[in-house]
């Protein structure tokens, strides 16, 4: 099943944010399943790794935070038209 790759791609994702492209990877390899996460601005790419056990708690944080800014209000710098 894993001869000749390092791991395998299962779904991916792409979400352009101003002038930054995320690129959300599920992925596989022979030790598990993993999110890779790259944010590539101009070339320049970072990339982190999480675990397939910690999605749930990912969302959970995303979810807490996305709440937070929706109860903040407008976000400065926002055009208003």
């Amino acid at each position: 099943m894993w001869e000749g790759t390092v791991d395998r791609e299962l779904a991916s994702e792409q979400v352009q944010v101003e002038r930054k492209l995320f690129t959300f990877e599920l992925r596989e390899n022979p030790r598990g399943r993993f999110l890779r996460v790259t944010e590539d601005v101009g070339g320049r790419r970072d990339t982190i790794i999480i675990p397939a056990t910690g999605l749930d708690r990912i969302r959970e944080a995303l979810d807490a935070v996305i709440k937070a800014s929706e109860e903040a209000g407008p976000c400065p710098g926002d055009e208003e038209e």
